[in-house]
């Protein structure tokens, strides 16, 4: 922890302009736990609630260079990526990570946005199954991501098991699926460690203002992680987070809606936990 005893959390990943997912929601998220935000911007989108018109990756190099200068000047206690969108970004942020000794690295690995768009380059996902995954903390893929980067179909609870182990072999030292995409009152998150499996539940709630819920699930473990919480603690009090995020979310736009990330106070919150 820095001097100050703020908790520092770098984002590193793509700008939505219609603010509920991307950097926007990952820096939401910081600021609501109490967690100082900084960004590395990969990509700039024009999208709105109803799909992504326009994408314009940043120079590789350029991404790097802000991680560089972030880490080298403030510093920061945990990181995550987002979308990364080609195979050279991949690389850049690979290098970076490895430079710059970030130990707690949550990738999420953004491939599709709610409306459908590809938010992931094909060329890119072999990088980021060769060169990221072995560098993360903490990996939290969907279902449909999953089984993008296992090459299996995954429909129960025992596939998703199947599937974390095989995620948790590339290198990850845990692995969350989260099990939205199944079927059920339920949605279900299974946790890996290499050992154990544990699940995180919540009931579903009946909205289709769910626009940013994987970038806000990951940034919350995230935040958590800087404030020095366990890997479990942060992904219990994520889940937590996220559930009353989607149930104040707000009826913005034509499409998908926007979470509410300001809704908790910092002491529920922690209470989560």
């Amino acid at each position: 922890m820095n001097n100050l005893a703020i908790p520092r959390a770098l984002t590193i990943a793509g700008s939505d302009s219609g603010g509920g997912a991307g950097i926007q929601a990952d820096l939401k998220t910081f600021a609501a736990l109490n967690v100082y935000g900084m960004s590395a911007i990969t990509s700039i989108t024009a999208q709105n609630t109803v799909g992504v018109a326009g994408v314009h990756d940043v120079p590789a190099a350029f991404v790097a260079q802000q991680i560089d200068l972030v880490v080298q000047d403030i510093g920061l206690d945990a990181a995550k990526t987002g979308m990364l969108s080609n195979a050279e970004i991949v690389h850049a942020v690979a290098d970076a990570v490895r430079r710059n000794r970030i130990e707690k690295l949550v990738v999420d690995p953004v491939m599709v946005a709610k409306s459908g768009d590809a938010l992931l380059q094909d060329s890119a996902r072999d990088a980021l199954n060769t060169e990221l995954l072995p560098l993360a903390y903490v990996v939290t893929p969907n279902l449909p991501e999953a089984e993008s980067l296992t090459g299996m179909r995954i429909s129960t609870m025992d596939d998703m098991q199947h599937a974390a182990k095989l995620l948790h072999a590339k290198g990850p030292r845990f692995v969350v699926i989260k099990g939205g995409h199944l079927t059920g009152p339920e949605a279900i998150d299974l946790l890996y460690d290499g050992t154990a499996f544990q699940t995180f539940s919540a009931s579903r709630i009946d909205t289709k203002n769910t626009h940013g819920t994987g970038c806000t699930f990951s940034a919350a473990i995230t935040g958590l992680l800087a404030k020095g919480f366990s890997v479990v603690a942060s992904v219990e009090g994520a889940k937590a987070y996220l559930t009353k995020a989607i149930r104040h979310a707000l009826p913005l736009g034509k499409g998908h809606g926007p979470l509410m990330h300001h809704w908790m106070s910092q002491e529920e919150i922690e209470r989560e936990a």
